[in-house]
């Protein structure tokens, strides 16, 4: 099966390269360092003496949710570098922001395309002495490689949802040898576990989220502040990780409902997408003020939404809001991740979708943390009703902090699993 999973693979590379200069069009990251892609890395300058912990994280949400497991990584072994690779421009934007401070021991690439030879060529130029594939990366070839040249994989942060898990049974051949090969599986809740075991793996302890030990940069809150200054005393309702077709649903939604003067921030999951919602709040003749454009002046009454246009400051626009509704959940798409908003004290809203992170949104739930919404206009007056109520609103904003805070410390428990791979 991985035969012809490589043969398929190979058949659709000049596809999937006209594909990436086609999406450079809008996001010109897509064609840069394209020789990554493909397992060239003679350009990538790295100190050879050092042993190395290869890192994949994916795109924005892994790298972020990265972030405690490089530090600690750092701390604990300071012989080794860090070499962390990803597949999307935005991933790779996100780390450099992220590590900037840990230069020169974090090294940023693109890893390659699943291709044999490919990924024998990346492994060879690195010599990794451990591989760590951050929550849902699980690529046959890459795993056979590493096993071939004697590199423990490691799985951490994993989650599998219901419909994950039965589109990877479709495959069950190719993703059970994939799944068994991983030497170590760290789940995120026992739900992840009892999925991932489904596939093939047999021991799979379960250590938690580490996307609860993230930390708010200081510089970025100082951001939220400088940015709720900007504001003034009105109320702000933040829609965070809005995904395609989302906003068009709370701007519709908007005209309908009386939020008392409240500045409505949106910024969207893809940077690729913040002209298009530009566009959309135009053509409905709303006052829109793109935060990329902001100097030092105060936003107007006039201006009721806030586009957030930015790389790099989420923290600072969850410091900055009221109210926090988590996009990707009001379409079938998943949701996002809630955790972030939860850690700065923000009541969170929360759509119906949120197959991706079910376990946490339900805890979330649970807790006082969160409400469920049906749709945008629900959405749009469940937060209108709290940001009119100052003890609903800091009430559930405390429960959100004490939820984010008893689930911390899922890093020193991954780390704790990988050690005897890297001692």
């Amino acid at each position: 099966m991985r035969f012809l999973y490589s043969l398929l693979w190979h058949f659709l590379l000049p596809l999937v390269l006209l594909r990436l200069w086609w999406r450079g069009r809008k996001e010109i990251g897509y064609r840069q360092h394209l020789s990554e892609r493909l397992g060239k890395y003679d350009n990538l300058a790295f100190d050879t003496s050092k042993k190395i912990i290869w890192v994949h994280a994916v795109s924005v949400g892994e790298t972020r949710a990265a972030e405690p497991l490089v530090d600690n990584l750092l701390l604990s072994y300071p012989e080794h570098l860090i070499l962390l690779t990803h597949m999307t421009p935005t991933g790779r934007a996100t780390g450099k922001t992220l590590f900037e401070k840990r230069l020169p021991r974090v090294v940023q690439c693109y890893v390659p395309y699943d291709i044999g030879w490919m990924v024998r060529r990346f492994i060879r130029h690195f010599s990794p002495q451990l591989c760590i594939l951050m929550e849902t990366e699980v690529w046959p070839n890459l795993i056979a490689q590493c096993a071939k040249h004697g590199v423990p994989v490691a799985l951490v942060n994993a989650r599998l949802s219901e419909r994950s898990l039965a589109k990877a049974q479709k495959l069950s051949s190719l993703m059970g040898e994939a799944t068994r090969s991983i030497t170590c599986i760290a789940a995120q809740t026992e739900a992840d576990a009892q999925r991932i075991k489904q596939l093939g793996a047999q021991n799979v302890p379960v250590t938690g989220s580490i996307k609860f030990d993230v930390a708010p940069p200081p510089e970025v809150l100082i951001k939220g502040t400088a940015l709720r200054g900007q504001i003034g005393e009105r109320r702000v309702l933040l829609c965070a990780s809005t995904r395609e077709g989302e906003e068009a649903l709370i701007l519709d939604a908007l005209e309908a409902v009386d939020l008392q003067g409240a500045l409505v921030v949106i910024v969207p999951r893809h940077p690729q997408r913040f002209d298009e919602v530009a566009r959309m709040v135009a053509m409905r003749n709303i006052m829109l003020c793109r935060r990329s454009e902001m100097r030092t002046e105060w936003i107007g009454p006039e201006v009721r939404i806030l586009l957030g246009d930015t790389m790099g400051e989420m923290f600072a626009y969850y410091s900055a809001c009221d109210v926090a509704f988590i996009g990707g959940s009001l379409l079938p798409l998943g949701g996002q991740n809630l955790i972030e908003a939860c850690a700065v004290g923000k009541p969170v809203l929360i759509g119906p979708h949120t197959f991706n992170f079910g376990v946490v949104t339900e805890e979330a739930i649970n807790a006082g943390a969160a409400l469920r919404v049906t749709n945008a206009d629900m959405m749009l007056n469940v937060a209108a009703r709290l940001l009119q109520s100052d003890v609903e609103r800091i009430v559930m904003g405390a429960k959100a902090k004490a939820f984010a805070e008893q689930h911390r410390g899922a890093t020193a428990r991954t780390v704790a699993l990988l050690q005897p791979f890297l001692n």
